[in-house]
This record gives structure tokens, sequence and C-alpha cells, in this order.
């Protein structure tokens, strides 16, 4: 798939919960033997090991020229020399973040399935636009991003979109042509293998 004209880019998403000593190796050994575009850090967990978490996915993500985003956390994505913050609600902080983290800063916005927050988001300045989740998923109370939100913003919108969310094989494939970025997390953390989940999964 990477192969691909226009193929999408590998954003990777840490392990919810995961505790700073043991994400280390994991994410080394991931990031060694795949291109990832974009690291993102989940806003679960105490300031603490939130801050040692972010100390250590960038420590690891910008000695291989990858940025590292946080969810929503604004002022520990400063703190900790983060490169910008993923945005949980939607269009509402896009504006708020863009002020405090400054231009050069990367502002994402998930959208969940709304194409209404996505262009409100996309108009307010942010880098990117998240949809899903894109398969059934218990974690979403509304349906799934369908493949048409995909199809129709890749040919009306500039901003790059990011899929994400209970994703396999035959959707990243269905996804791949329109999307910029195909984000994976639980998919592979919670398989004994992470890296050979990931190899199913991006191929």
């Amino acid at each position: 798939m990477t192969d691909q004209p226009n193929s999408p880019q590998l954003y990777l998403i840490t392990p919810v919960g995961a505790a700073a000593s043991t994400l280390g190796p994991m994410l080394a050994d991931v990031m060694d033997r795949f291109p990832i575009a974009c690291l993102r850090i989940p806003g679960a967990g105490s300031e603490e090991e939130l801050g040692r978490i972010a100390d250590l996915a960038r420590e690891i993500a910008h000695a291989r020229d990858v940025a590292v985003v946080i969810d929503d956390h604004v002022a520990l994505a400063q703190r900790h020399g983060l490169d910008g913050v993923h945005l949980t609600d939607g269009a509402r902080s896009v504006r708020y973040a863009r002020k405090e983290l400054g231009q050069d800063a990367i502002v994402g916005a998930f959208c969940g399935t709304s194409r209404h927050d996505g262009m409100n988001a996309a108009e307010a300045g942010a880098d990117y636009v998240s949809f899903g989740p894109c398969g059934p998923s218990a974690l979403g109370h509304a349906a799934p991003a369908e493949l048409d939100l995909f199809q129709w913003w890749s040919e009306v919108i500039e901003v790059p979109v990011v899929a994400e969310g209970a994703l396999t094989p035959a959707l990243i494939g269905q996804l791949a042509p329109l999307s910029d970025f195909i984000a994976l997390g639980a998919e592979i953390w919670s398989e004994p293998d992470p890296v050979e989940a990931l190899a199913h999964l991006w191929r």
C-alpha cells in the first residue's frame, strides 16, 4: 500500500495508560521498523506520568525526525517541548491552541463523523482534521465514519485528513486513496506482537 501513488502516511498513537518505563522499548522497536509521520500521546493519566511519557516519546521520536503531539494538553505540550496538540473537541479549541502554541505548532482536530465540525476546524486553522472511528467500535456512540465522508473531504477540502479508529486491513485499503494519514494505535498495542500486527495492517 505504501508504494501506491498518493498513499497515506502512517500516524502512530501510543498505547493508552502505558507506563513510561515499558513504553520506550516498544515505541523504539516500532519506529525503527516503520516510517512514522507523526506520533500522538493520548491524554489519559496523571500529569506527572503524562510528563514522563511526553519526555520519552519526544526523545525517541525527535531522534527519528518524527513530530509528537498530545491530546488536548496545551500547557503540557509547551512545557515538554512537543510539536503540538491533537484536540478531541472538534473545532472548539483550535483558535485557543493556535494562539497559545504559535503558528509553527501542529494543531489537529478530531471531529468524529461530523463534516460540519471538520469544516469549522479547518476554517479555524487546524493543520489536519481526523474522522473516526472508521469501523464498528465500542468507544464511539455514533455510527462509523463512512467512506463517502473521506471521499467528499479529499475532493473538496485542502486540509489533510486522518482516518482513525477500529481499522482493519480491508478498511485501510479502502481509505488509502482518500486519506492523508492512517492513524493506528489500539489495533496493534492490543496484540502480543505490535510489530507483527502493524506489518499485517500496513502492507
